[in-house]
């Protein structure tokens, strides 16, 4: 089988590989892919923009598709999905891993998204949304800091400002709302109650539909939870960044835990899936604080979560390619789902400067015989092939790559996925030494 997967990311590299290791599987089309996706196993990229084949009457992902034979595909990102990329897929007659465009709001919109979780009880963060200025400003006021404000719209992680002052926040709705810093996802703001604790991130498959919601066979199955690390510096310190390694599973969420979020999160969310006649058939994000009350949802994503798939995908012990098929098969609950004994530690090497400016075609140079000694796997995110031939890559991107290593304990995962980090060079090369480690974690008290 020929699989076409949509994203340039760290995300999509892992899926890709972990996708590579099935035999069922052929060849896995890349749309654009990377320079991790360009020497994988398996794995092709193809740019659009150089496919002559390609023509303005039909969608240029679904023609690659069905030029290389693909029976299935898999959106990586975010805004694809929003902008309802598995709806032209289905049309053509290609299953797809990923929500079609109605479901897909859930991340697309905050507003949409907070008005799901309060119609089907979610467990979540109190909230207001604002289309004008000066009320949500009002609002502050009334309520005080610390407050989150949030675009409503897709921001690539921009869009969000926990602001420890009234100052702050109001500096961040004028920033959003008249400045446009995000453009127009910032027109409309949701405000929520800021919620102490400690975050995790549960990524999950997802199998509904209206004909499974008829014989039953809706289901979401969490994977192990995982926690990023999304502050910049040592010791959850310096500016959010998308994400500066994960780890998986964690220790300090219990069983009683996850049968909460069980209770709390999840079944609702299944039911608002299916009562609102959704066709989600791929993968969703619970990003979920743990507060002293309990778990309570801060945020849907539609897809998998980056770098959280560098150390969750990893640990899976089945037939990845397998699991699409029942998600798209409507088994998904008859899946068995088995998990390698140990942890993961997924540390990510970004470029200097990130997340504000940073340099651009820096050279990427790997000691082979170091990394293969430490047995940690390199996800490629930011880079891309070289121009003077060989395996030379290139920095491209803020969030450069990720080290990813497993051991029977985190000890051991901690040690090899940094020696592989010693392995590899670049100009202005930086990174956390702390993933995983207490005290790392942001605790949610500013």
């Amino acid at each position: 089988m020929n699989i076409i997967v949509v994203g340039n990311g760290g995300r999509e590299h892992t899926i890709c590989w972990k996708l590579a290791q099935s035999s069922v599987v052929d060849k896995i089309i890349v749309v654009p892919g990377n320079g991790g996706t360009a020497y994988e196993s398996k794995c092709v990229n193809i740019d659009p923009k150089k496919c002559d084949y390609i023509k303005d009457d039909e969608n240029a992902y679904v023609q690659i598709a069905k030029h290389e034979n693909c029976r299935m595909a898999v959106i990586g990102p975010e805004d694809p999905l929003a902008d309802g990329l598995a709806d032209e897929f289905w049309k053509a007659d290609i299953p797809c891993i990923g929500p079609k465009k109605a479901a897909a709001q859930l991340e697309a919109s905050k507003d949409l998204s907070k008005n799901f979780m309060k119609k089907y009880g979610v467990a979540c963060a109190a909230s207001e949304t604002f289309v004008n200025k000066d009320a949500a400003c009002e609002y502050v006021r009334k309520h005080g800091a610390p407050i989150v404000i949030k675009a409503d719209g897709l921001a690539a992680g921009k869009g969000v400002v926990v602001a420890a002052t009234e100052e702050e926040a109001l500096n961040a709705i004028t920033d959003l709302m008249e400045e446009g810093r995000v453009g127009a996802a910032g027109k409309k703001v949701v405000i929520e109650e800021y919620l102490e604790g400690v975050e995790i991130s549960v990524l999950a498959a997802v199998s509904v539909t209206p004909e499974f919601d008829v014989i039953g066979s809706s289901a979401i199955i969490p994977f192990l939870p995982a926690r990023d690390h999304k502050r910049l510096m040592d010791g959850a310190k310096g500016p959010n960044t998308g994400g500066m390694g994960a780890v998986c599973p964690l220790d300090d969420v219990t069983d009683k835990i996850m049968e909460q979020f069980d209770k709390d999160i999840l079944q609702p969310t299944l039911n608002g899936l299916i009562k609102e006649r959704f066709d989600y058939r791929g993968f969703i994000f619970f990003g979920v604080m743990l507060t002293k009350t309990g778990p309570k949802l801060l945020e849907y994503n539609v897809r998998l979560g980056d770098p959280e798939t560098q150390a969750v995908l990893p640990l899976m012990d089945f037939d990845f390619a397998a699991m699409c098929t029942s998600i798209l098969n409507g088994t998904l609950k008859d899946f068995n789902f088995q998990w390698k004994k140990g942890y993961q530690v997924a540390p990510v090497v970004v470029s200097g400067g990130y997340p504000a400016s940073y340099k651009k075609g820096c050279e990427i140079t790997i000691n082979e015989q170091l990394l293969k000694a430490s047995d940690a796997k390199v996800f490629i995110a930011g880079a891309v092939t070289g121009r003077r031939g060989g395996a030379d890559l290139l920095t491209s991107g803020g969030r450069v790559l990720a080290c990813s290593a497993f051991g029977a304990t985190f000890k051991e995962a901690w040690a090899k996925a940094y020696q592989g980090i010693s392995a590899i060079k670049f100009e202005n090369a930086f990174y956390r030494k702390d993933i995983g480690l207490p005290g790392a974690a942001e605790s949610g008290k500013l």
